[in-house]
């Protein structure tokens, strides 16, 4: 079983712990390998945020000035500005050489999905010989949604609202087609922001966009370690996922060895409790179908 979100870098200033930011040794790409292979999987997609690489710039524009409310875009301007310091090309070259070497990595991309500028954006990735895109939705406007440090717009907005607003730009998302994969699904929840009852009626749309376009979805283990302590995406709503024959993938969301393919045997557990008996793989964008075995959970 494959774990089909990884990064090699952690966000933020550089605090000493693994290389700098753009440095890519063999040795921590091999650190990855083994840490998840020690967790039963088999192959890593490394998937790092295309906001974060400088050639992104242009593509996307700075999407924050479109936002009302000053203190969310200056944030988002500040951690931008702060986070987008690696090259797309150097990254692109260290996985391909670690495929190269023969490690089972895959060359992937975390596709920050903005709807004004999903075209530029796709434009610029075509030249690169991707196995996988996966999509999320890091921003809604210039709200960065899942940032703590403007998690008090929940309450200013209220959280129905949030919700509304997110799984709107979710539900674009999944019926876009732009991307393989869609990344925790249901990321709003993340610092335990929560509704009565399971928000259907915003799920429906982002299942039946994700059917339609044959787009797949991840089962997260990364809302373990947060506030929501629940996998993304919640047991409703994958159960939704299923019933309209939506496919998926596994994924940590590690950005450091440590973390890969962490709690992947929760992830199995789920997905198989309401349903699923194989996962996605992909090689080249194309997908296939691989059976979820028994001796796979560790």
């Amino acid at each position: 079983m494959g774990d089909y979100h990884v990064h090699l870098h952690p966000h933020g200033p550089y605090r000493g712990v693994g290389p700098e930011p753009g440095d890519y040794p063999a040795s921590h790409l091999e650190a990855y390998v083994e840490a998840a292979a020690a967790r039963g999987a088999s192959e890593i997609a490394f998937t790092e945020h295309l906001y974060r690489c400088v050639e992104a710039e242009a593509a996307l524009g700075p999407f924050w000035e479109t936002e009302p409310r000053r203190d969310l875009a200056d944030q988002t301007r500040t951690f931008v500005d702060e986070d987008r310091v690696l090259s797309l090309d150097r990254y692109v070259e260290a996985v391909v050489a670690a495929k190269d070497r023969g490690l089972p990595v895959l060359l992937g991309l975390e596709v920050d999905f903005f709807p004004d500028t999903i075209d530029a954006v796709l434009d610029l990735l075509a030249p690169y010989p991707w196995d996988v895109l996966i999509g999320s939705v890091h921003w809604v406007g210039g709200w960065s949604i899942d940032h703590a440090d403007v998690a008090w717009e929940f309450e200013r907005r209220g959280v129905r609202r949030a919700y509304e607003d997110y799984f709107t730009v979710e539900a674009q998302l999944a019926a876009s087609g732009a991307v393989d994969v869609l990344a925790h699904v249901d990321v709003v929840k993340k610092h335990g922001h929560r509704l009565p009852e399971p928000p259907v009626d915003l799920y429906g749309p982002v299942v039946d966009g994700a059917a339609r376009s044959g787009t797949a979805v991840e089962v997260s283990t990364a809302g373990l370690r947060v506030p929501a302590a629940e996998i993304y995406p919640e047991p409703t709503l994958l159960g939704m996922f299923h019933e309209a024959g939506v496919p998926i993938t596994f994924a940590s969301d590690a950005h450091m060895p440590a973390d890969a393919a962490r709690d992947r045997n929760r992830a199995v557990e789920l997905a198989r409790r309401v349903g699923y008996t194989d996962r996605a793989a992909f090689r080249q964008r194309r997908r296939t179908q691989v059976p979820i075995d028994e001796e796979e959970v560790r």
